[in-house]
């Protein structure tokens, strides 16, 4: 379906579990050249290795290290065509209360910093190219709000959403779009970790589809933006994912 992909070469930040994970095996089926950036890799990253998938572990918010992956990410394939900036965490959460600034840090560090690397670095390379396209992800708590305990992250995924859409203007004459994928609650380890059961249940019966989303779900948002083809005319869009669960 997206025959113009084959051969792509794709950096995929958080690439190895949950959402990014199935974006970077759903480009690798697509014929792309894959490069997936992994900080907690688990059992999934044999699944993404056995696919022919490369690999680099890298704490993205460290000094440096988003220089570090493109680095290596174009050592092996020459170029990048397309980036997907999936890393990202909740990590914890804390009532406004109760938000100090080292917690602050950390969420806008690993949701918001690494992020503009990764796009400043990136966006020089395509500028010379004359091509390329970046997709960052959002989060339906950027226009919905966040449950308690999520304000920080929240905020952090408004930014994203309102970077994207001044990165997509400044790219726009440079042959480059930029675009956001913005999830609903997809089961992956995330929610696992941060929403227990019940708040998953009830969470489910408000979803007009009545289920939750798995990672799979968002793979096509990726390869659609990613596709020229598909995707020429469309920047500075946020792409919701969420079973209805967020009408805009």
């Amino acid at each position: 379906m997206y025959d113009d992909l084959m051969g792509k070469s794709v950096l995929v930040t958080g690439g190895v579990t949950g959402i990014g994970g199935a974006a970077s095996l759903a480009f690798k089926a697509a014929g792309a050249k894959v490069f997936a950036q992994y900080l907690g890799g688990g059992p999934e990253l044999e699944v993404i290795e056995s696919a022919g998938i490369a690999t680099l572990k890298l704490d993205l918010t460290e000094p440096g290290a988003p220089q570090q992956l493109v680095d290596a990410a174009t050592a092996r394939h020459g170029r990048i065509d397309v980036l997907v900036n999936n890393a990202g965490s909740l990590v914890a959460r804390v009532p406004v209360t109760d938000v100090e600034d080292d917690f602050i840090d950390k969420v806008f560090d690993v949701n918001c910093r690494q992020l503009i690397h990764c796009c400043r670095i990136v966006a020089r390379l395509m500028k010379a190219q004359g091509s390329g396209a970046i997709i960052n992800v959002s989060s339906i708590a950027a226009r919905n709000g966040s449950s308690p305990g999520g304000a920080v992250y929240a905020g952090a995924k408004g930014f994203v959403s309102a970077f994207t859409k001044t990165l997509a203007r400044e790219m726009a004459t440079h042959g480059v779009r930029v675009n956001c994928v913005s999830p609903g609650t997809i089961h992956t380890a995330f929610h696992d970790r941060f929403s227990d059961e019940a708040k998953r249940e009830a969470t489910r019966k408000v979803i007009p589809m009545q289920r939750l989303g798995v990672a799979a779900d968002c793979a096509g948002a990726f390869l659609f933006l990613a596709s020229a083809a598909a995707s020429g005319y469309v920047t500075g869009q946020v792409i919701e994912v969420n079973g209805g669960q967020l009408m805009p």
